[in-house]
């Protein structure tokens, strides 16, 4: 399927280095021995976790070597919407958590007072893209393959407030995600 070692050295680096979460690195290990009808299930539940707590490549499902009897780009198929529907899940986790977050007030102004004011950026550029393209710009900010899409999606949870929206935006951009990975791994083999 993906290569990982090349798919890892070419993304950037994270806010938390995966090698020091223990829980990260062993739900993406485990992610890259799932195997099966069960093994679907593994990827469910990572796609769910990286969307609203776990650092890290979501894109590491595309190892998963997953084999249902089928053809390999329906085995392939079948990993993309499990972790689209799982990261979108996970998304709108996220957004409830947002939601109650807008009601807290001495969360946002613990954030606004924070040293790098992580919130002022998120919202600057989560209102950029909401204003230009709306829950299209949420899909179009997911669907960028290595860059970490927690910081987006809450943003957006703190900002919007349609659910079912907010799900559509989040499923289609993790598909989209998925799909440049390939096609971008597709076209260096290509090359090489």
């Amino acid at each position: 399927m993906v290569d990982l070692p090349a798919l890892l050295a070419v993304s950037p680096p994270t806010l938390v280095s995966l090698s020091s979460l223990p829980l990260a690195e062993s739900a993406e290990a485990l992610v890259e021995s799932a195997t099966g009808w069960p093994g679907l299930g593994i990827v469910f539940v990572y796609s769910f976790l990286i969307a609203f707590v776990l650092p890290g490549p979501s894109e590491v499902v595309l190892v998963a070597p997953i084999d249902l009897g089928g053809p390999a780009w329906g085995n392939l198929a079948g990993i993309m919407l499990v972790s689209a529907v799982g990261k979108a899940a996970g998304s709108v986790f996220a957004f409830h958590l947002g939601q109650e977050v807008k009601q807290s007030g001495p969360i946002v102004r613990w954030l606004r007072r924070s040293r790098w004011d992580v919130l002022a950026w998120s919202e600057k550029r989560s209102v950029q893209l909401a204003k230009r393209y709306g829950y299209g710009g949420l899909a179009l900010a997911l669907s960028v393959p290595f860059f970490p899409d927690t910081i987006s999606i809450y943003a957006f949870a703190v900002l919007e407030e349609d659910y079912v929206k907010f799900a559509i935006a989040t499923f289609l951009g993790s598909l989209g995600r998925l799909l440049v990975t390939i096609g971008l791994f597709s076209g260096a083999a290509a090359v090489l």
